[in-house]
């Protein structure tokens, strides 16, 4: 499992916040419960995790959503008990005996052992002290920390049940994890069950299938999005504001392959060493053939591919090598300088299926990328723009609430390439580009890239949760690795120093982060249909589409329905369709020359000649209004 940890130290484990101690104390709640009502289980590991906690078990009886009021019921009484959490320190014998006769994660002795706290005493390592965790008649085999008694946990609600391996690995049983939430009090509760709820009205694979916007098929591939007709014009959309801005700011537009050779990405650093995250390589096809016919094993022709005896193609990771190969084909001065590469480029990861959900994780994602080839000192004036044009986009999508974070080498980590002094400069001069931003910005070790630290902009969306999206890095490392050069006043060689900036980030990510912000109701800009035009009957229909074409003239997305269907019905499919703006036309319409303009959230606006509401809906569409 995905979300499987490496074991916590005692003292990581004595850090637990306030809440991770009320959602620890809370899974122990639950597992009393569950064992009152079926005494035969065997329960594993019941930690505290993100916005609640889980129990892993196994038992013969399959549980399931009619089952939680039942656990929850079971669960109040535990709770209106208020029995306290006592601790108790023992030995890894005295442990061991309480495992064998089944005394531990249970309510009393069984016939047979706990056989996962038998195994899970196997991890605790020699000399760690050994506690147990009771509260009434359930003990259990436990670091803590806990709240001082169950009453403490009032505020809680069974979520979910699902398969999980023991240890999260696939060799071991399957057991059944139920998971739970808790907060400190009721309101806190049903404010994140609002959010809950409304999270699911905003999901964007929902809205995405409802409003006809993207489509994933398993006969193309888990992954990879296939965009709809109308999910590509919110696309384009995208990709033609930023575009306009990226002219404003001097870049030049290139493209690039899909594949490249792995040679290329050996020097970058990305093969072999992020094999694992990567589409296997493609081998030329005579070169697999004379492999085969000498009986090279898999395994074999896996070590060949990856120390370099055996070259092939590679899915590119990443659209860095193939902006400095267009650097590198050309000699270039100090005048030059900066050169701003920019490209909507399709790059392909390998993610587990289990991690992937919508748009939002995929396995081929295009980046409004660009890479900047500058000297050292413009490089912070060039952050700068990078970083006016991550608030620009923000600021037009109406998207305010987030945050900075700066991304630093870990330095106990291998995975970075690279001498430490121009590290050192690099990090510096993104700390000194963050504190222009004017909002509060974190640094944390271990989230650079492997040639470069970045600053990422962390969008909270309308339901709280968090996302990276717009990033500026900067890189020392492969201008290095690929010998980049340029002439200098002095006439002699220098090195350039890169910055890799994605305003959007990834356009899949961001459209789904899009779909989920607006909740499907896009501003007019952006929408696919700009503008309905509903007939009240067919009689005037000539009318209605004179008026349509007359907004497909100014440049507006127009559709007529011209069908039959009573009005009412008519404006509620295009409400629930999310058209911004509907044109009612009918007897008083048609004589005076004017249209009805209904609003999908404002409602009837009145009515007004048709040239002043194309005025209107223009400049709404140009001024990109929210």
């Amino acid at each position: 499992m995905a979300d499987e940890k490496q074991r916590k130290s005692l003292e990581e484990r004595a850090q637990m916040s306030d809440i991770e101690r009320l959602r620890h104390s809370s899974a122990h709640v639950l597992a009393t419960a569950v064992l009152r009502l079926w005494p035969d289980a065997q329960l594993a590991a019941g930690p505290p995790v993100e916005n609640g906690f889980y129990y892993d078990m196994d038992l013969k009886h399959r549980i399931s959503p009619e089952d939680f009021e039942r656990i929850e019921a079971e669960m109040e009484k535990v709770v209106k008990e208020n029995q306290p959490f006592e601790r108790a320190t023992v030995s890894r014998e005295e442990a061991l005996a309480l495992a064998e006769s089944g005394r531990l994660a249970a309510l009393s002795e069984r016939s047979g052992p706990s056989v996962f706290k038998v195994d899970l005493l196997k991890d605790i390592p020699e000399g760690e002290e050994i506690s147990l965790f009771k509260n009434g008649d359930f003990w259990d085999l436990c670091a803590g920390p806990h709240v001082a008694r169950t009453g403490n946990c009032k505020a809680f609600k069974v979520m979910s049940v699902a398969a999980a391996f023991y240890k999260g690995d696939a060799s071991n049983p399957q057991l059944q994890r139920v998971y739970g939430t808790a907060f400190k009090n009721k309101t806190e509760l049903a404010e994140y069950l609002d959010q809950l709820e409304e999270a699911k009205k905003r999901d964007h694979r929902k809205l995405g299938r409802e409003l006809d916007l993207f489509h994933i098929d398993e006969a193309v591939g888990q992954g990879l999005v296939l965009w709809m007709p109308k999910g590509s014009i919110i696309r384009q959309e995208l990709q033609d504001f930023i575009a306009g801005e990226l002219r404003k700011q001097g870049y030049s537009q290139v493209f690039t392959p899909h594949i490249g050779k792995l040679g290329l990405y050996r020097t970058s650093g990305h093969f072999p060493y992020y094999s694992d995250s990567q589409y296997p390589p493609v081998i030329e096809r005579d070169a697999l053939r004379q492999l085969g016919e000498e009986g090279v094993a898999c395994s074999d022709l896996a070590n060949r591919i990856s120390e370099g005896m055996i070259d092939g193609f590679l899915l590119k990771p990443m659209n860095c090598p193939h902006h400095i190969k267009i650097y590198a084909a050309r000699h270039h001065s100090y005048r030059d300088l900066p050169v701003r590469l920019a490209e909507f480029g399709t790059v392909y990861r390998w993610e587990q299926s289990g991690e992937l959900g919508g748009m939002t994780r995929v396995r081929a994602f295009t980046q409004d990328d660009a890479h900047l080839f500058c000297m050292e000192e413009q490089v912070p004036a060039e952050i700068n723009g990078c970083l006016d044009l991550v608030k620009t986009v923000l600021t037009t999508l109406g998207i305010s609430d987030y945050r900075v974070r700066i991304g630093l080498r870990d330095p106990d980590s291998e995975k970075y390439v690279g001498d430490a002094e121009n590290w050192d400069r690099a990090e510096a001069a993104l700390r000194d580009a963050a504190t222009t931003l004017g909002v509060p910005f974190t640094e944390e070790a271990g989230e650079a890239a492997f040639y470069g630290p970045k600053i990422d902009f962390v969008v909270k969306d309308v339901i709280g949760r968090e996302w990276q999206l717009g990033t500026v890095q900067v890189d020392y490392n492969l201008p290095k690795r690929f010998d980049l050069s340029y002439i200098g006043a002095d006439n002699a060689q220098h090195r350039p120093v890169m910055i890799h900036r994605a305003p959007f980030g990834s356009m899949e990510r961001f459209v789904g982060v899009l779909i989920e912000h607006f909740a499907g109701a896009f501003p007019t800009w952006l929408a696919p249909e700009q503008v309905r035009v509903l007939s009240i009957s067919e009689r005037f229909n000539d009318y209605a589409e004179g008026i349509v074409n007359r907004l497909k003239e100014a440049g507006v997305r127009v559709t007529l329905d011209g069908s039959g269907e009573k009005v009412g019905a008519k404006i509620r499919v295009a409400q629930l369709e999310k058209i911004p703006y509907m044109l009612v036309i009918g007897a008083k319409e048609a004589e005076s020359q004017q249209v009805t303009i209904r609003h999908r959230s404002r409602g009837d606006l009145g009515s007004v000649t048709l040239d002043a509401f194309v005025g209107q809906v223009v400049e709404e569409i140009s001024s990109r209004a929210l």
